[in-house]
């Protein structure tokens, strides 16, 4: 008997341990761009009924078509919050999109109106600018109240009142300068090649923008109840239009990450090997940095541009913008800082020396011992 439960609990353990690996594998770490896909609302939530058409349809068949051209591209992997007619929970699609560690979430519905009213837009999640009319941002988050416990699951948060997300849980900014940048990619791909009227990129209170940890963005691929332009979002013409529009901008955001920060620092490493004494300081006015990267953009010198590191400097040299993680007069401390910046990805990293905020010399700079 006694070794019959010895081998159940074994055969338990390894049950736990095998599931735990398939758990782990459908979210596996990756080197590829991931951008996660949300077509809203689906299942027993049909979005707008505008013409009766049905937005949960239109999205889905958009975001599809996305995916089939972003998947072209071997350096990005494509997640989808659902593939099929399927009523997912507001609360589950952004924890799809953490789940996967996804480097963009790009969230496609279809807006509605009484009137005749028109175009295409993209919103962020930001409370500095939200909008006195909170329509969109109302019937977007509305689909709560499809779903049991919602009071309990999404913490007093009122979909009628958006606004309620403020007071109810931490606002997190992080990414809005990179969400508007890919939405900018999104509109200007949407409005200059497709001529849809420009509703510009917005800032809103959404939930699923809300719960993501990473650059997001709604669009709003126009209006299903316009006559003209609820006819183009149903048909395959334009969906499959409108979703090449929009992989266009995921791309461009994409490009435009890679080529303003990167490792590659070019061509002037330093290759001088500099003994030190253990805690050695120089005079004060010279102070070490550690370069990371160089680009010919000029992007915010804030964290989440720079894999979490603070104290990014940034300086331009002859039309270069070169990039440095902290500042200090120690040298020893300043090789601490070369070790994690290469522990974060920047494995090009160098230390750079500068008195009176100009670059000189290690070798220059470490002959000036402070006594």
């Amino acid at each position: 008997m006694k070794t019959n439960t010895i081998l159940l609990f074994v055969l338990f353990i390894i049950v736990l341990t095998f599931s735990s690996f398939i758990k782990t594998e459908d979210y596996a770490t990756t080197d590829k761009f991931v951008v996660v896909l949300d077509a809203g609302h689906g299942g027993k939530d049909p979005g707008n009924l505008g013409n009766g058409y049905k937005e949960k349809n239109i999205a889905l068949s958009i975001v599809l078509e996305i995916g089939k051209e972003l998947e072209k591209n071997p350096d990005i992997e494509v997640v989808y919050t659902r593939k099929r007619d399927v009523f997912i929970e507001l609360y589950d699609r952004p924890k799809i999109a953490n789940e996967a560690n996804a480097d963009l979430f790009v969230s496609v519905h279809c807006d509605s109106h009484t009137s005749q009213a028109y175009g295409a837009g993209t919103f962020v999640m930001g409370i500095n600018k939200i909008s006195q009319n909170l329509s969109v941002a109302k019937k977007e988050n509305a689909v709560i109240f499809l779903e049991d416990n919602y009071e309990e699951k999404y913490g007093g948060f009122d979909p009628n009142s958006p606004e309620s997300l403020i007071g109810s849980s931490l606002i997190v900014e992080e990414y809005l300068d990179q969400s508007i940048l890919a939405a900018s990619f999104i509109q200007k791909n949407m409005v200059s090649n497709l001529k849809r009227k420009d509703r510009k990129v917005k800032q809103d209170v959404f939930w699923v923008l809300h719960a993501t940890f990473m650059p997001s963005v709604l669009v709003e691929t126009g209006f299903l109840t316009n006559n003209k332009e609820g006819s183009y979002l149903n048909s395959k013409k334009g969906q499959i239009e409108m979703a090449r529009e929009i992989a266009r901008g995921i791309i461009e955001y994409k490009e435009s990450v890679d080529n303003n920060v990167g490792s590659h620092v070019f061509d002037d490493i330093i290759t001088e090997t500099i003994s030190t004494k253990e805690n050695e300081s120089v005079s004060d006015d010279i102070v070490f940095k550690v370069q990371i990267a160089a680009s010919s953009n000029a992007i915010a010198t804030q964290p989440y541009n720079f894999k979490g590191l603070n104290e990014i400097s940034r300086v331009e040299e002859e039309g270069l913008y070169k990039y440095f993680y902290g500042s200090t007069s120690n040298y020893d401390e300043t090789k601490k800082l070369t070790e994690e910046a290469i522990n974060k990805g920047y494995n090009n990293s160098f230390i750079v020396a500068f008195k009176n905020d100009k670059k000189i010399s290690l070798t220059e700079a470490l002959k000036t011992t402070a006594n």
